[in-house]
C-alpha cells in the first residue's frame, strides 16, 4: 500500500483528495494535517465522508512515515514548507499550489495528458492550475502540430469552489447566487503556465492569448470557450484531436455539444469542436476540484507509482 499524507487538510481540494484516497485500492491515508482543526474528525469538516472514516486531523506529521505527500495549502506556502522541513530521500511530492509550476527546484509540471512519461519518473510534481488544465487541454493538439498561428480568445466560467473555502466578498452565497462577474481579465495568474506549455510545444513560439475569466453562479466546474482562426476544416480538426487524445485516460472528444454535468464529480475533460467560417470553436469542460485539482493530483500519484492512471478515479458524473 502507498502511504499518503496531506498538509493543509481543511480546504475544498483537500476534502476531495481525502474522499478519493479513502476509496483508493492502493492507498493508506496515514495523516491529514490541519493546524486549525487538529483533533477534530475529518468528517466534522468534510461532511461528505461521514461514516467512511473515524480518522482525525493531526497537529503533527512524520514525513519519514509516508511514501507520498500532497501539499494543499495556498500559493506561496510550499516554498516556505520546504525551508522549514527536510524532505526524506525517496519521498514523492504532489504540490497543488503554483509555487513550482515553472519546474523550478526539480519539479515536473504534472499535466498528465502531456507529460505522463516524465511524471512516471518524477519524485516531485507540480499539479497544474484548474483554468490552466481546461485551457491547455483545449489547445494541446493544435500546439503539438504548430498550428496556433493566430490570437487565441478565451472566455471561461468557473464555479465558486475555485475561490477556496474561506468566504469573501465575491464568494459568499448571497452575492454569488444568480450573479455573474468578470475578474482578472487578461491578467489571470494561470496564463503564465498556459503560455509556457504551448510555447514549448511550438518550438518557443508562445501564442498570443486573450483570456477573460468569469465567476459563475454554480459551485463546481469550469466551462472554457476557446476560439481562434485556422485553415483547418472541422473534419481535420476532429481527426487531430482524436488522434492526440486516443490513449488519454480521461480526456474525451465529444461529437455533440458539451455541458458541465458531463464532467462534474469526475476526473474527465470533455471537448467539443465546431468550425464557423475561419474560426475554430473549442469548448472544454472539467470539474475544477477534480481534473482541475485533486483528481489530477491522484492521477499524477498513480503515474509516479506505476499504477494505471484511472486507479481510484472511476467517479460518477452528476448527470442530473
Amino acid at each position: 500500500m502507498i502511504r499518503a499524507g496531506i498538509i493543509g487538510g481543511a480546504g475544498y481540494t483537500a476534502g476531495e483528495l481525502i474522499r478519493i484516497l479513502l476509496n483508493h485500492p492502493e492507498v493508506e491515508l496515514t495523516f491529514v494535517h490541519s493546524s486549525s482543526n487538529a483533533g477534530a474528525l475529518l468528517s466534522d469538516v468534510h461532511g461528505g465522508i461521514i461514516g467512511d472514516t473515524d480518522q482525525r486531523f493531526a497537529d503533527s506529521f512524520d514525513l519519514a512515515a509516508i511514501d507520498v505527500l500532497f501539499l494543499c495549502q495556498g500559493h506561496g506556502f510550499s516554498r516556505k514548507f520546504w525551508e522549514e522541513n527536510a524532505r526524506p530521500e525517496g519521498l514523492r511530492v504532489v504540490d497543488l499550489a503554483q509555487d513550482f509550476r515553472d519546474e523550478s527546484d526539480g519539479y515536473v509540471y504534472g499535466l498528465t495528458d502531456l507529460a505522463a512519461d516524465r511524471i512516471a519518473g518524477a519524485r516531485l510534481v507540480a499539479n497544474p492550475g484548474c483554468f490552466a488544465t481546461a485551457i491547455q487541454l483545449a489547445l494541446l493538439p493544435l500546439a503539438a502540430k504548430g498550428l496556433i498561428n493566430s490570437e487565441v480568445h478565451i472566455t471561461a466560467v468557473t464555479g465558486s469552489t475555485g475561490a477556496g473555502v474561506k468566504p469573501g466578498a465575491t464568494t459568499h452565497f448571497s452575492w454569488r447566487n444568480d450573479n455573474l462577474s468578470v475578474y482578472k481579465a487578461f491578467t489571470h495568474q494561470h496564463l503564465a503556465e498556459i503560455k509556457r506549455t504551448l510555447g514549448t510545444l511550438q518550438g518557443g513560439h508562445e501564442p498570443e492569448i486573450s483570456f477573460v475569466p468569469v465567476r459563475g453562479d454554480f459551485p463546481r466546474g469550469i466551462f472554457a470557450m476557446v476560439y481562434l482562426d485556422t485553415d483547418l476544416t472541422a473534419e481535420q480538426a476532429t481527426e487531430i484531436y482524436k488522434d492526440f487524445y486516443a490513449s488519454s485516460a480521461f480526456t474525451r472528444i465529444a461529437d455533440r455539444s458539451v455541458d458541465l454535468k458531463q464532467v462534474v464529480n469526475t476526473n474527465k475533460c470533455v471537448i467539443s469542436l465546431e468550425k464557423h467560417g475561419s474560426k475554430l470553436l473549442i469548448v472544454s469542460a472539467i470539474d475544477n476540484l477534480l481534473k482541475g485539482a485533486s483528481g489530477q493530483a491522484v492521477e499524477n500519484m498513480n503515474l509516479m507509482f506505476g499504477l494505471p492512471a484511472r486507479t481510484g478515479l472511476a467517479l460518477k458524473p452528476s448527470a442530473f
